[in-house]
């Protein structure tokens, strides 16, 4: 059920552990193969036992495997600190998905830059 404002406690907490998560990966966590991510959503279950945590990369989907390797190790601290960090009956177990939809974006933004490209190559001076 959503509040005055349009956001259900499930909403207001998912976003709260998106922050906090975050700054734990920023700050805390030392594995190399967790490079710089950003956690593009949170996605909390019904009864707050489960969270999937989306996330996005620049490296690349080459380094994907390593990365969700690295993520999933340390799921355990990661979900340690959030039990510190928020107040919560019950820490989700934390679930990581790769979130294409920002190198998805970006391949459309190139496609359409190049078909831009052999439009207006291919167009006379001065006609639309």
């Amino acid at each position: 059920m959503a509040n005055k404002t349009g956001f259900s406690r499930r909403d207001r907490i998912a976003e709260q552990i998106r922050r906090e998560l975050a700054e734990v990966i920023r700050l805390e966590l030392r594995d190399p193969r967790v490079g710089m991510i950003s956690l593009t959503d949170v996605q909390l279950s019904a009864d707050y036992a489960h969270a999937k945590v989306f996330f996005s990369s620049l490296a690349g989907s080459e380094h994907l495997v390593s990365l969700l390797a690295g993520l999933e190790n340390a799921a355990g601290f990661l979900r340690s600190e959030l039990g510190k960090r928020i107040s919560i009956h019950m820490t989700p177990q934390l679930h990581f998905i790769f979130d294409e939809s920002l190198e998805r974006g970006a391949q459309l933004s190139k496609l359409i830059s190049e078909a831009a490209a052999i439009s207006q190559r291919s167009d006379p001076p001065g006609q639309a």
